[in-house]
């Protein structure tokens, strides 16, 4: 199976390359680094980069930011960070990717917990991920070719629990096996226009 997986190189990236790697044909992208480097915020980008990574059986996103801070301190240009990365940086890869993947496909979108439990300084990280639940559910409905679209949604993981500690009290973190898991399963498996939440 050829993958493409943007953000390869992440703290959760990794981990889901180095699964699929040995017995896939595994290209990563990344914004400064990788096989093929791509700004998801940028359509040209987008563009460009299914035009040097062709053909693939699989397509899968651990990318995208949004800004995180106080409610009354986030700017309309604060939330127009996530709108056009993680989320239309995403849609656009569904969008566009669909004509660089072969029939019965799958295209893996990755969200996060504050979709559903969010928590302080994430209006705007939170919006963003329950945009993409509501796309992905929306875009299975009507996308050809029997190509599957799903979300990832994760708590925090375990690699990522230092830096993200003080900002989820009393959240358990998610071993990076049961992450790894969850993008197994929706390239793998023939879920269609599921959210996968792996929170605890």
């Amino acid at each position: 199976m050829k993958i493409l997986i943007i953000g390869g190189n992440g703290t959760i990236g990794q981990k889901v390359t180095s699964h699929f790697a040995p017995n896939h044909e595994v290209l990563v992208a990344g914004r400064t680094s990788g096989d093929v480097t791509v700004d998801i915020a940028d359509t040209s980008s987008i563009e460009a980069m299914f035009t040097k990574t062709g053909k693939q059986d699989a397509i899968i996103s651990i990318a995208g930011e949004a800004r995180w801070a106080e409610f009354n301190e986030l700017s309309e240009d604060d939330y127009y960070i996530g709108l056009k990365s993680k989320l239309m940086g995403q849609v656009n890869l569904v969008r566009i990717g669909q004509y660089y993947l072969n029939p019965k496909g799958s295209i893996t979108l990755s969200t996060g917990i504050l979709a559903d439990d969010p928590v302080v300084k994430t209006a705007s990280a939170a919006m963003v991920n329950g945009g993409i639940h509501s796309f992905v559910q929306a875009v299975a409905l009507e996308i050809e070719n029997g190509i599957r679209v799903n979300a990832v949604s994760l708590g925090m993981v375990e690699d990522a629990y230092e830096k993200y500690k003080d900002y989820f009290p009393g959240h358990n973190p998610i071993p990076m096996q049961k992450a790894v898991n969850a993008y197994i399963r929706s390239v793998i498996g023939k879920a269609n226009g599921e959210v996968i939440r792996i929170y605890s």
